[in-house]
């Protein structure tokens, strides 16, 4: 069958939808590894580079600044070269800055490092177009969710394996404890290039087949996609909303470790596995976000998605203000639970609605909001740069943000409801590519 699936069996590779639905969401996964892996390493760089907190801020904010103009350009890729060239060339340039950062020997040469390594972080945009692309309207929220979740889920495993890897490159005695970090990022480096070979090989751009067995004719579709993007407000107001979602998930991914070991005096690896239990939410409440959002769509369009997606933000930024708070290691553990969750299902609900905005330019649609969840870590990361505020402050003045946000999502009228006829339109439109 070549048109977009309207089931998602999870349990099924068969098929080139379920066989890329798959090998997208690993990609994604392993991606993680490169773009966050330093991240529960740093209290070692740190030591080593002797860096201090505007130093740290500055990293941080390096780190994702590169993905926002990376996400624009991949996402305008997408709808011209195709996802399946798109993400083979991203694996294999972004290979070379993950295994080269462990030849850092300063804090410029280790800022620059970092700064390119952030552009790893576009293979979300294309993971999202490309699960957009293998499923239909009903299901395709849901598919986008669950691919996008369990992606994610590389941010939190990693801050869990990569404090290991380390400490093995000790234990075998290949490495000092103050040098690990450089050997444990090779790993990470060595698997894109992997999946880079993989995603070039298993993968096609479409149900029907590559971009380049296409005509002429069809190729022109995605002329002026990136400007017919731009111009819906709605782009704009996604983008908004996923950088106060996505944005405080990969700033919570950069800085967590850090946060436990300073504020509740943890060790690496129990930091590692503290800021873990963040990410690993993933494995679920991305997904419910999508498949909430589904239902709510079918019976009120994007408007009710709307209304669901602000409602979450508010609740995500009533979480961190707790969380910022918290007087103990227990209570700022239950906290990071409860905005972990409401923060992953707003990520959910958020590419729920990306398909919906202009099925000719969802690479664009999805390259401009996925830009503005990384512009929103920038802007946070300033937060966390800043000598006269903590980082308990900052997460509070985070959560402030982030419930304002969610009011103006909620107040501001997203759209008209859609009806199934319209929805039916959309996904005859989806299948003629």
């Amino acid at each position: 069958m070549n048109k977009p699936l309207t089931k998602l069996n999870i349990f099924s590779a068969k098929g080139i939808q379920m066989r890329t639905f798959h090998i997208t969401w690993v990609t994604f996964f392993f991606c993680f590894f490169g773009w966050f892996g330093i991240a529960p390493l740093m209290p070692l760089v740190r030591e080593q580079l002797h860096l201090d907190k505007e130093q740290i801020g500055n990293i941080l904010i390096a780190s994702v600044s590169a993905t926002i103009l990376a996400r624009l350009i991949i996402g305008k890729l997408c709808d011209s070269l195709g996802p399946r060239l798109s993400y083979t060339i991203l694996l294999a340039l972004g290979a070379i800055p993950v295994i080269g950062i462990g030849l850092s020997n300063s804090y410029e040469s280790f800022l620059i490092f970092r700064f390119v390594i952030g552009v790893i972080g576009a293979s979300f945009v294309i993971t999202q177009f490309h699960t957009s692309m293998m499923f239909a309207p009903n299901i395709v929220g849901t598919a986008n969710a669950v691919a996008g979740g369990w992606g994610n889920l590389g941010g939190g495993v990693t801050n869990l394996v990569m404090p290991l890897i380390a400490s093995a490159f000790v234990a075998l005695g290949y490495a000092s404890q103050q040098d690990s970090w450089r050997y444990a990022m090779i790993i990470p480096g060595v698997i894109l290039l992997i999946m880079a070979v993989i995603y070039f090989k298993y993968t096609k751009d479409t149900p029907k087949g590559n971009y380049s067995e296409f005509t002429r004719q069809a190729k022109v579709k995605t002329k002026g996609s990136f400007t017919a993007a731009a111009k819906d407000p709605r782009t704009w107001l996604l983008a908004l909303a996923y950088g106060a979602c996505f944005g405080v998930e990969i700033t919570i991914d950069n800085v967590a470790a850090v946060f436990f070991v300073d504020n509740f005096n943890a060790s690496l690896i129990m930091a590692g596995a503290l800021a873990a239990i963040f990410g690993l939410m993933n494995l679920f409440a991305r997904a419910l976000g999508g498949i909430v959002s589904d239902r709510v769509g079918k019976t009120y369009g994007l408007k009710g998605k709307g209304y669901l997606l602000g409602t979450f933000l508010i609740l995500e930024g009533i979480g961190l203000a707790f969380f910022a708070n918290s007087a103990t290691l227990q209570m700022a553990i239950f906290a990071m639970l409860v905005f972990a969750l409401f923060l992953k299902m707003a990520n959910g609900t958020t590419y729920s609605i990306v398909p919906f905005i202009n099925k000719k330019a969802i690479g664009s649609v999805s390259g401009i909001v996925g830009a503005g969840g990384n512009l929103g870590a920038v802007l946070f990361g300033f937060l966390f740069k800043s000598a006269s505020l903590t980082y308990a402050d900052a997460f509070f003045y985070i959560g402030l943000a982030v419930g304002i946000i969610g009011l103006i999502v909620v107040i501001v009228p997203f759209e008209r409801a859609q009806t199934e006829t319209e929805l039916n339109e959309q996904e005859v439109k989806l299948q003629t590519v």
